[in-house]
């Protein structure tokens, strides 16, 4: 099993930076991708930003030169820097993990989610 678990989010005013932190514990071997979700009021969830073993990285246009994904395979550290925020990245954002085989994904894990909210 995996254990995700994300800390770092908070409120912060319009124009400012976070750093979001995932920490990773368990049988991780198997992962293939990890990423970082959010799920606004109302809205769907939605990929924000992922990176594979490779170090791929991908992310969702809205967010493309603000928002930086990196991990510490040492360490089993998935991170979101965020710069420029705008209040429309108000949201519970997520720490994903995935086992992929063949292009399929078989299992997902999830932490519990940390709230991020831009406000003045």
């Amino acid at each position: 099993q995996v254990q995700l678990v994300e800390s770092g989010g908070g409120l912060v005013q319009p124009g400012g930076s976070l750093r979001l932190s995932c920490a990773a514990s368990g049988i991780i071997f198997s992962i293939n991708a990890v990423a970082w979700y959010r799920q606004a009021p109302g809205k769907q969830r939605e990929l924000v930003a992922a990176v594979n073993r490779e170090g791929r990285t991908d992310y969702t246009d809205s967010v493309k030169g603000r928002f930086t994904i990196s991990t510490d395979n040492v360490k089993n550290m998935l991170y979101l820097q965020m710069n420029s925020l705008k209040p429309e990245d108000t949201a519970v954002y997520y720490c994903n993990a995935d086992i992929v085989r063949s292009g399929v994904v078989l299992r997902s894990y999830w932490g519990q989610g940390t709230q991020v909210t831009v406000s003045s």
